[in-house]
């Protein structure tokens, strides 16, 4: 049985915890999420408690929500129509179905990352937004709330884990995979304990190109902040080592390609 099964299928306290979550802090994912296409679908993958799908609902939005929590599911469906259970690889839906397909803060808790972007970009139809949101593990600057991202040593070896997946981006892609991380157990329980995977913004991108998609933006701030502040972390290369790491991109014309 898979991590997803085992920790999130039952997980009543976890339903809890998000349901903590105020709606304003998905703001600038739901932006995102939004269809450019009038009248378009969008899909929220891991979508919760319904925050998001409850919001684009609410405006009209045709939104569109899959779970492996069956308690997150619960209550999720109170306040969107659309949403239903998965198993957490194959989405149950055809080829192109939709205008916009996002999930935030999920890519680091799957089992098998790479299939799970796969899996993305094949409902989105061609010149749909798609938007992937997950922490930055391999922050080199900046606070973290994580052992994988604390501590100087820990962030030089960040740093040097950065740029040897650059290296290996450019001369050797085929060999290119999301780093696998052991979940941390723990009372309480704190963000992003149970992560299994080292999400960072650099492979994240790499993936959605590979499989068909022109990335529209890289940013280090998962939600909305002061525009001179936002444009200051933005502005240069070290968006990519800092914070959070918030891709928007579309999918273009052509099929894409599972990575092998």
């Amino acid at each position: 049985m898979s991590h997803q099964d085992t920790y999130y299928r039952q997980n009543e306290a976890y339903a809890e915890f998000l349901a903590q979550w105020d709606a304003a802090f998905y703001s600038k994912y739901t932006d995102a999420l939004r269809p450019r296409r009038a009248g378009g679908r969008c899909l929220d993958i891991g979508c919760g408690v319904g925050q998001v799908i409850g919001r684009l609902s609410a405006d009209g939005i045709e939104a569109h929500g899959v779970e492996i929590s069956e308690p997150n599911l619960a209550r999720a469906v109170q306040v969107a129509p659309h949403a239903r259970l998965y198993d957490g690889k194959k989405l149950p839906y055809p080829d192109a179905h939709f205008a916009a397909v996002g999930t935030l803060n999920v890519l680091e808790h799957v089992d098998e990352p790479e299939a799970f972007l796969a899996e993305m970009v094949r409902v989105a139809e061609p010149g749909a937004t798609v938007v992937v949101s997950s922490p930055n593990f391999l922050r080199a600057f900046g606070p973290g709330y994580h052992p994988r991202m604390r501590g100087l040593s820990q962030k030089w070896r960040n740093f040097q884990a950065l740029r040897a997946r650059r290296r290996a981006i450019r001369t050797a892609p085929e060999s290119v995979r999301f780093e696998r991380m052991q979940p941390i157990v723990r009372v309480p329980f704190q963000p992003d304990d149970d992560a299994t995977v080292a999400t960072n913004p650099l492979e994240m991108a790499f993936f959605l190109e590979r499989l068909g998609c022109t990335i529209d933006r890289v940013e280090c701030t998962d939600r909305y902040v002061p525009a001179p502040l936002d444009w200051i972390l933005n502005a240069t290369p070290l968006r990519w080592m800092m914070f959070n790491a918030f891709v928007v991109a579309r999918r273009d014309g052509t099929s894409p390609t599972t990575p092998a």
